[in-house]
């Protein structure tokens, strides 16, 4: 049995209500664009923003994401390590470790994070993998797992090779992913590292509104790349801009525009009843006010309906402009 939800333009009603909030004005226009730019929604993956986002193209220092995220994943981050003389004197931007040197995995994060310290890029991939080769290896095989179709991983801090590159959409997905990891959260938020007295490079951090990171890069090749996340009423969003000269401006004002223009909306909350079945997962997805209009929502019954409480009695299906965005199951109350 399929039937279209009774309570669907009740539902949308209130939500067009919401719109109604007043929002800060959009900023003077940037100068200057960037060569590739994407937005993603993190909890959803939905893009909100694209311009050239598949252009192939490098990415400086904010390779790092993908560097400090693997080695969450995969190692102790307590764990005290020694410098190896490799680490030593690695060309670009430092933290001026010595051979030798004792540090714990976290401490050397913050100091890829904060202060882009090639030499602590390094360290971090001697540590997971034997060798920067090996550790890029691993770097590929995670950006395919994320969806980065068009990526390519020849170092853990980004310094220039013609191999090296990704996209801005591939970047937004690897940087939507590493956001949710809850110690890189903490680590790319950090303003000041004060163990060690590490300011954080991101201007962001500083000066705008609902910034929590997450990193900057720089070559002559690859121009001014930013990545930035922030959140605002409920939504968290990354931006991604690759070769802007004016990175910081065009940021902000991308951002501010997705957040004028998309509100996170709640469309299923696990502690209410979906017309009198249960459900076990909540489910918020960005939208325009426009397009709340285009929302419908379905419910399948099985036939013939299941009594016992728990057992499943069908699936709830919620579209946008009929495509299936969120499907789970009902459950017997």
């Amino acid at each position: 049995m399929k039937h279209k939800s009774a309570v669907a333009l009740l539902f949308v009603a209130c939500l067009l209500s919401l719109f109604l909030t007043a929002k800060k004005p959009l900023r003077p226009r940037a100068a200057t664009e960037a060569r590739g730019e994407c937005i993603v929604e993190v909890s959803s993956r939905r893009i909100l923003h694209e311009k050239d986002a598949e252009a192939v193209l490098p990415m400086a220092s904010t390779t790092k994401i993908l560097t400090a995220i693997l080695i969450l994943d995969d190692c102790d981050i307590d764990e005290e390590i020694e410098i190896p003389k490799e680490a030593e004197g690695v060309e670009g931007s430092s933290v001026y470790l010595r051979a030798g040197e004792v540090y714990s995995v976290r401490e050397l994060l913050y100091g890829l994070m904060l202060r882009s310290g090639n030499d602590c890029a390094v360290t971090l991939a001697l540590h997971h993998s034997g060798s920067v080769k090996a550790f890029s290896a691993k770097m590929n095989e995670k950006a395919a797992l994320l969806g980065a179709e068009k990526s390519y991983f020849i170092n853990p801090h980004g310094l220039p090779d013609a191999r090296h590159h990704t996209t801005a959409r591939d970047l937004a997905l690897i940087s939507s992913y590493a956001m949710e990891n809850e110690t890189f959260r903490e680590i790319v938020s950090c303003k000041c590292y004060e163990p060690r007295h590490w300011q954080n490079k991101n201007k962001m951090l500083f000066s705008y509104d609902g910034a929590i990171g997450v990193k900057t890069g720089f070559t002559a090749a690859a121009g001014r790349c930013l990545v930035t996340c922030a959140e605002r009423e409920g939504m968290t969003l990354v931006c991604v801009v690759l070769n802007c000269p004016e990175m910081y401006e065009r940021t902000a004002e991308l951002l501010d525009s997705a957040f004028l223009t998309y509100m996170m909306v709640d469309l299923c909350d696990s502690s209410k009843p979906w017309e009198g079945y249960a459900v076990k997962c909540d489910f918020s997805y960005p939208l325009k006010k426009e397009e709340l209009r285009s929302l419908s929502f379905a419910t399948e019954l099985s036939d013939p309906l299941p009594v016992i409480k728990g057992e499943i009695a069908g699936q709830m299906k919620i579209f946008l402009q009929n495509n299936l965005i969120f499907s789970q199951n009902l459950y017997i109350i």
